[in-house]
């Protein structure tokens, strides 16, 4: 088994360094941040992540987990150096770089010879080259080897992936870099630099494509009186589309979709290519957005000036805490602007959220919607499909739900006298 450098502990990092020593290999993750490797040293994690915190703590206990602040002696052993570090997005859409400039620069006179530097994060196409120009080390060999990790089921995508991607100039390479998942059973795509780049910013964008493809569909659907469930069906049975990604919601979020699809979009404009199609997914889904509020403010009554709007799920997407880019942080901004008051519940969510004074955040969901004009569901979290519509009905003013997720027991919310609204148009 070999020795591995993980540079980040972010939701990438850290399920990156616990799957490879859970395969077998010694691995030391690093960050820059002090108390956060003091509390992953003692098997505490920062984030929602479904199996994750016992891969650490089994790392830890068996040996083959380290984390570090400085990570220059491990560097000196290492075989394989990951990282795992934000490109956060510029003002133009654009990735910034920046953070994973500066730890180039920090690691590349500690890294050992003939060494393999993987990339991991998600970056533009050409940061491979980008890579090797920062380290000026041609003994080192530079790899890009793109996640795809859903949130909320990172440790089982890492374990059980669709593919293994890595893309270097030298085959020999690879072929190392390939020995890490021996172990798993899947396709292990080899390419160019440029080309594993791509795949990544390829599928999330089409993912993306999906989601706000199946949202128009079921906007038409209600125009015209279809049955969406049914359409989606007859769709998804086709194995040219497929089931996966087919589902009606509020809009999509999160840490990858919004920033790979700019970011696609940006490489496109300087690359000379009009990337109209991803644009207008962009532009649909933030449509998508107003539609949902719009629909809130039809159920209430004609204006939401004053009245009380109750949200179920804050986060972007079930089982994580992960509130970025979230669709109902967006709907709750627009909500807001119109004159409602927010009252919210999410199960990972326990104090009042800086950005958003105004929104107070209960520790249930039936306080939350405590004397609620609408009790919107925007996160598809289990614990909602549960809820008694009875001991709801005894709180809320109105009997007004719209499901954005199309989680609730239709039916059995009507038969306790609640105008249910399921597709969002």
């Amino acid at each position: 088994m070999s020795n591995v450098v993980v540079i980040g502990t972010g939701y990438v990092g850290l399920t990156t360094g616990a799957c490879l020593a859970h395969l077998g290999h010694h691995v030391t993750c690093a960050d820059i941040d002090s108390t956060k490797i003091s509390r992953l040293s003692e098997g505490r994690i920062p984030i929602v992540e479904s199996g994750l915190e016992n891969l650490v703590r089994e790392g830890l206990r068996t040996g083959r987990l380290h984390f570090v602040v400085n990570a220059s002696q491990a560097l000196l052993r290492s075989d394989f150096t990951f990282l795992c570090l934000p490109t956060p997005e510029r003002h133009d859409g654009s990735a910034d770089l920046s953070y994973l400039q500066t730890a180039l620069e920090t690691v590349r006179d500690d890294l050992r010879f003939e060494s393999i530097v993987i990339n991991k994060s998600t970056v533009p196409v050409g940061t491979v080259r980008f890579v090797e120009r920062v380290l000026a080390r041609p003994d080192v060999g530079v790899v890009s080897n793109p996640e795809f990790l859903r949130e909320g089921s990172a440790v089982h995508d890492f374990l059980h992936p669709d593919r293994v991607v890595i893309g270097a100039v030298d085959q020999a390479v690879a072929t190392r870099v390939a020995s890490l998942y021996s172990t798993l059973t899947t396709r292990v795509i080899t390419t160019d630099p440029e080309s594993a780049e791509l795949i990544k910013y390829a599928s999330n964008a089409f993912l993306a494509t999906k989601l706000s493809f199946v949202n128009q569909i079921a906007a038409l659907a209600e125009a015209v009186s279809a049955n969406v469930d049914d359409v989606i069906a007859g769709m998804g049975s086709d194995k040219r589309i497929g089931e996966s990604f087919l589902r009606p919601g509020p809009g999509w979020g999160g840490s990858c979709f919004p920033k790979d699809t700019k970011s696609l979009i940006s490489i496109g404009s300087t690359s000379g290519i009009d990337m109209s199609l991803i644009r207008s997914v962009v532009e649909a889904n933030e449509e998508r957005l107003e539609q949902v509020v719009d629909r809130i403010e039809h159920l209430s009554g004609s204006s939401l000036k004053g009245k009380k709007i109750c949200l179920w799920g804050l986060t972007f997407k079930a089982n994580t805490d992960d509130l970025r880019e979230s669709p109902a942080l967006k709907i709750a901004t627009k909500l807001i602007s119109r004159g409602a008051q927010l009252s919210a519940y999410d199960p990972t969510v326990h104090d009042t959220l800086s950005s958003f004074p105004l929104m107070f955040i209960f520790g249930s969901p039936l306080d939350a919607a405590e004397g609620a004009s609408c009790v919107v569901v925007l996160t598809e979290w289990d614990e909602f499909k549960w809820i008694d519509p009875v001991l709801v009905a005894a709180r809320v003013d109105s009997r007004t739900v719209l499901d954005a997720r199309g989680i609730l027991n239709r039916s059995e919310w009507q038969d306790n006298g609640f105008t249910v609204s399921g597709i969002v148009c």
